[in-house]
């Protein structure tokens, strides 16, 4: 069973991917496959879980026989109450209990990890921020979609962490770069000026405006709109969760620009 995986969450951003991972997992079992899923969840069988895994895959099967497991095991026995109660019920209460079991992995990742309280307090509210298995079962809310473009949420330029969500590293190159000169306007020290400035704009984007680090592809980063520079998410308090909803992003320094000329 894959429930282990080789490589173990560390980070915040590590321990939320693998979170969304498994809940995506649960989802697909408990609405879009339900019906392999409720055949698998044979009564006639002996005590089964539901698995979410990292990969976005589920399985029903066995809990693992060593003790204490690796990782915390979920409900067991959910297949014995299917047959005992109306389906729609029965999917709720596995829901309930699969939201449990994805909090009590997640946490038990931090505990092990040593995750101090601004940590923990701040991967709750990522998690927070997305609906529960319950009530996409239920039909409270609908499921997220995941943005086309990783790069930008809502017109915001945000990079999201994971091999699955990082479509590219952080260089402003690319989107940064002046619009095309026609023909017969350009001379010689426009094009200096312009590989120049480039030049800066690509060093800008490697170092964090407010540590001034450099990136690491296992940190969350969000672009400022107005100044164009790069940052941790953490050293501007912005989580993923929260770059999803916000349209337009400026960094504290434009913003205190911005309250200084209305004085």
């Amino acid at each position: 069973m894959d429930t282990i995986q080789s490589l173990i969450p560390r980070s915040v951003e590590e321990v939320f991917s693998d979170f969304k991972g498994r809940k995506a997992a649960l989802i697909k079992a408990l609405t879009t496959d339900v019906e392999q899923f409720y055949q698998e969840c044979d009564p006639e069988k002996e005590n089964l879980c539901l698995y979410g895994l990292p990969s976005e895959k589920w399985e029903v099967n066995l809990p693992v026989e060593e003790v204490p497991p690796e990782l915390p095991e979920p409900a067991l026995g959910i297949n014995f109450a299917r047959d005992g109660m109306p389906e729609k019920d029965w999917l709720s209460l596995v829901a309930v209990h699969s939201d449990t079991w994805l909090l009590s992995v997640a946490f038990y990742f931090g505990a092990r990890f040593g995750f101090d309280k601004s940590d923990r307090k701040r991967l709750f509210q990522m998690i927070n921020e997305l609906p529960t298995v319950y009530e996409v079962v239920t039909g409270k809310v609908e499921q997220p979609k995941e943005p086309k473009d990783a790069t930008r949420i809502n017109g915001n330029k945000s990079k999201l962490t994971g091999s699955a969500s990082r479509i590219s590293e952080p260089t402003k190159a690319a989107k940064m770069t002046p619009p095309p000169i026609e023909e017969g306007e350009s001379d010689g020290d426009e094009d200096e000026d312009e590989a120049e400035a480039e030049g800066e704009e690509d060093e800008q984007a490697t170092t964090c405006g407010a540590c001034g680090d450099d990136y690491a592809s296992d940190e969350f980063w969000i672009g400022c709109d107005v100044c164009e520079r790069w940052f941790h998410g953490k050293c501007v308090k912005i989580t993923p969760a929260k770059a999803e909803h916000i349209k337009q992003y400026k960094c504290p320094s434009c913003n205190n620009k911005r309250a200084r000329v209305g004085m």
